[in-house]
């Protein structure tokens, strides 16, 4: 390694957004306008709970938007990303691609 004083692409890693369920979490609703509860559990193989507590954080975070109604008479739970969830989700993503880039630049197997 260089002896530069550039920080390591690491340190840009959200530490709310980069644990690997919450970083599913948003890449799921990246990908539509708005995600029901039990696909988003389907689709990360989640526990009812497990999603929960991934979701408060989130939405304490201000990244994750959550909205309870019905869908004819049986209640349903609606998701989707925020403004700021889409930002900090791009802002992940860069850092990550940073970080490959790095590792590919000084692979020492190649």
């Amino acid at each position: 390694m260089s002896g530069d004083d550039t920080t390591h692409p690491a340190l840009a890693l959200d530490e709310t957004v980069h644990q690997r369920f919450r970083l599913g979490i948003m890449a799921v609703l990246a990908e539509t306008a708005e995600c029901s509860f039990t696909t988003l559990r389907d689709q990360l193989q989640l526990s009812d709970g497990n999603l929960s507590r991934h979701l408060r954080v989130l939405e304490e975070a201000g990244l994750v938007e959550i909205r309870k109604g019905y869908e004819g008479r049986k209640p349903c739970t609606w998701l989707k990303l925020t403004r700021q969830g889409a930002a900090a989700l791009r802002q992940e993503i860069a850092a990550l691609e940073q970080l490959v880039a790095r590792m590919r630049a000084t692979d020492p197997l190649r």
